[in-house]
């Protein structure tokens, strides 16, 4: 909920920017107030590329493309398939404190991460 909220108001601001940007430029006329619109476009092109490209922690591709929900520690909200396999690495996810565990398929080289407990 409260990544969805930021990542809203994010993007929503840099779409305030980049219109803004717009309008400054279009009343200016050419030659007048375009480095000005510049800094308020390229904030806002930035913002909105951060909404777009960020993946939120640590999810597959797969669950980012089908909208699952998150499992505990921000991982896979399901065991993985069974062509994953564990392997040794585990770290403990910063935010949440849950410890976590990598799963990989040996054929592709996709990677899930699965909180351990």
């Amino acid at each position: 909920m409260g990544v969805t909220l930021a990542r809203g108001l994010i993007g929503g601001i840099g779409v305030v920017l980049i219109v803004s940007a717009i309008g400054i430029a279009a009343l200016a006329g050419p030659g007048g107030e375009l480095f000005s619109a510049l800094f308020l476009f390229v904030p806002g092109v930035l913002m909105v590329a951060a909404v777009i490209l960020e993946r939120t922690r640590y999810r597959s591709l797969h669950a980012e493309q089908t909208g699952d929900g998150h499992g505990e520690g921000g991982g896979e909200p399901h065991p993985p398939e069974p062509r994953f396999r564990p392997t040794e690495e585990r770290f403990v996810d910063p935010t949440t404190g849950v410890p976590m565990q990598v799963w990989t398929d040996p054929a592709t080289g996709e990677r899930r991460y699965v909180p351990l407990g």
